[in-house]
């Protein structure tokens, strides 16, 4: 029986959903039948609405074809799951829907910054697993439906456990410093390839990461340790690589300044520190190659 209900597209991963009838197909076995019929009956029981998602709830998507969620598997999320939730928030009041990527544009700004406020550390996510976000349609916007679910979600397979993992004070200071890091140099990157034709914007960055930098060497003061000292010291060293080449009075200055500026956030001068403080210790595969290049 399909259920016919506004409903909203999983971004990356879409489905149409159908409840399932629960009834023994032709087995060979019959206790193969009867477990068949537990796991279909356990499986409509666990049914929702996406709709009524909760921030940390475990689910599955009910099918990997093409159109939109209307319900989903709530399951323990120490039992196999494609996805959690990490985040909600509502996009901004308009008396008509502002259409699919004006959402998605929203949804890849913020769904990022809300899944790094209960999964902060990424290092620790599973392999494949990545952020995505369910959206309102035009249908439920005409319902009052203005709310982006972000989530973290696996495109292909399963994973267990709550990402949501309980951190330690000295643990929480530093991914706060150290994403803030990152994302001052991503989210300032500049369009162009080359300095030479936007030294302002390239200087606008590291002038971005330099301060982000300062306010992370702020919150390792606070956090002791033989490797965080070393990281300290070093990323001290770093900081003022920034501000040369923020500051820098042409392109051959900020090329100077920031080859050792760059050099000194590859994330492998972290894994000491890390594994000091007890976090994951596994450089993400894009992040490695980024500083492989």
């Amino acid at each position: 029986m399909a259920i016919r209900t506004p409903s909203r597209p999983l971004r990356g991963i879409s489905a149409v959903v159908a409840l399932l009838a629960i009834g023994a197909a032709g087995c060979s076995e019959a206790s193969d039948a009867i477990d068949s019929a537990k796991d279909g009956a356990k499986k409509v029981a666990r049914q929702r609405s996406v709709f009524s998602l909760d921030l940390g709830d475990c689910y599955n998507p009910n099918n990997k074809g093409e159109g939109e969620e209307v319900l989903v598997e709530i399951v323990p999320c120490d039992e196999a799951h494609a996805g959690q939730v990490v985040g909600e928030f509502k996009v901004d009041e308009a008396a008509k829907y502002p259409g699919d990527e004006a959402i998605s544009a929203v949804a890849d700004e913020r769904c990022p910054v809300e899944a790094a406020k209960l999964a902060p550390d990424t290092w620790a996510l599973p392999k494949g697993v990545a952020v995505f976000y369910y959206t309102p349609t035009q249908e439920s916007w005409a319902t009052g439906d203005r709310a982006v679910t972000c989530t973290y979600t696996k495109e292909s397979g399963t994973f267990t456990g709550a990402l949501n993992a309980k951190l330690k004070p000295e643990q929480t200071s530093f991914l706060k410093g150290s994403n803030g890091v990152y994302d001052a140099l991503w989210a300032n990157q500049s369009e162009k390839d080359y300095v030479e034709d936007d030294l302002k914007g390239y200087k606008a960055q590291a002038k971005a990461v330099a301060a982000a930098l300062d306010a992370h060497l702020a919150g390792l003061k606070g956090i002791e340790g033989t490797e965080v000292g070393k990281l300290r010291e070093q990323l001290t060293k770093t900081a003022e690589q920034w501000k040369k080449a923020a500051n820098a009075a042409d392109a051959d200055a900020f090329y100077i300044a920031y080859d050792p500026a760059f050099t000194g956030i590859d994330p492998n001068k972290t894994v000491a520190a890390r594994k000091e403080l007890g976090l994951a210790t596994t450089v993400p595969a894009d992040e490695a190659e980024v500083w492989a290049g």
